[in-house]
Formats: structure tokens, C-alpha cells, sequence
């Protein structure tokens, strides 16, 4: 690597700790940055900032918000009555820009991954237990990556989750195997979510 002003290094090594940058990427940004108006810089700077500071997770789904309720918990024409589960945050993105889902969501965090040290533990399931023991929930959508780990999430959901007297779907498999939801088009997400199945 050549050898670069200090503070210049220093941005390359922090914008390559971002995932899918690497050295070319990063340094490409960082010599934006170097071009870039110091107001430009500013902005950017305080965006970072307040992502951190004024954000934070939804008492009811764990999606992430800057309130208390996210925007879709918050949304009384939503039908709270089905439930959609996914890993991340970022995979609501795919299933709400097919405009075909009207429930609600909960977020886990994650998945199962015993060989990382991911047990049922580490993710956020016991929020989703109580929701469920709550009453009003009919139909809970597993809608984690098609990943193995996904596939573990999923079937350990259904598990825990039968029992208690909900209708537990998986979404169909339009979605390639070892993709994330994020990356997802529209309309495989559209025929995945028509195509689930009780599991």
C-alpha cells in the first residue's frame, strides 16, 4: 500500500472496516472526502453522528426508529393480527417494497448460529413470545434469509412458536438460497411471500 498522509490512512482503514470495501473502494472515498467542501465533510461526519445518537429500537419489534414506536407498529391501519419475522432490519426493506404485506413485523438481530455462538439467547425471541402471548397475533410469517442459519431461525421458530396456537408460515423459496432479503427484486420477494407455507 502506498504511503499516505496520516490522517488520510487513517480515514482508508476506517472506511475499509465497512462492509464490501476494500482498498481501491476505500481509498476512492476517502480521497472524496479529501475533495469534498468541509462543510460537505461536516454533513457527512454529523450523519454518522446521529445515527448512532438518535436512533434506537422499537419497544414492540426491535426495528430500528428515532421514537418509541416504529413507523409500522405505530400504523393502526396495519393488521396486527399477522406477524412477519425477519433477521435484520434492512430485510423489511425487501418485503415492504412489494407492497403486498399489511402486517406488522418483529426484527430478531440475527440468526441461530451455534458454530458463532448464536444461540435462541442472543436474539430477540422473547419479545415475539410475549406479543404472541398477548393474544392478538393469528399468523406469524418466518421470513429469515434462505440461508442454513435462516433455515435453523426458521424451524426453531416453528417449534417454539406452534404451541402456542399460531399459524406459523415460511415464506416460499422464490428467494435464492444463500442470498440476503436485501438484495432481493421485487418481484421474487412479491412470489416468495405468495408462495409461503405452514410450517
Amino acid at each position: 500500500m502506498p504511503d499516505f498522509a496520516e490522517p488520510l490512512a487513517r480515514l482508508i482503514t476506517e472506511f475499509k472496516r465497512l462492509p464490501g470495501i476494500g482498498q481501491k473502494s476505500a481509498q476512492r472515498l476517502a480521497f472524496h472526502v479529501l475533495r469534498a467542501s468541509r462543510e460537505d465533510a461536516e454533513h457527512l461526519a454529523q450523519a454518522v453522528l446521529d445515527v448512532k445518537d438518535k436512533l434506537g429500537l422499537c419497544r414492540v419489534c426491535n426495528n430500528i426508529t428515532d421514537r418509541e414506536l416504529c413507523q409500522f407498529c405505530g400504523d393502526s391501519n396495519r393488521d396486527p393480527k399477522v406477524v412477519c419475522v425477519v433477521e435484520e432490519p434492512h430485510g423489511i426493506v425487501g418485503i415492504e417494497t412489494t407492497r403486498e404485506f399489511g402486517g406488522r413485523y418483529h426484527v430478531l438481530h440475527g440468526a441461530l448460529s451455534p458454530l458463532r455462538g448464536i444461540g435462541p439467547d442472543a436474539l430477540k425471541i422473547k419479545g415475539l413470545v410475549e406479543r404472541i402471548g398477548q393474544g392478538e397475533i393469528e399468523e406469524v410469517i418466518v421470513a429469515t434469509n434462505p440461508t442454513v442459519e435462516g433455515e435453523a431461525t426458521a424451524v426453531y421458530l416453528a417449534r417454539l412458536l406452534k404451541p402456542l396456537g399460531v399459524k406459523v408460515s415460511r415464506i416460499g423459496m422464490g428467494v435464492p438460497v444463500g442470498s440476503d432479503l436485501e438484495f432481493a427484486d421485487e418481484v421474487t420477494i412479491s412470489k416468495a411471500m405468495e408462495g409461503r407455507r405452514e410450517m
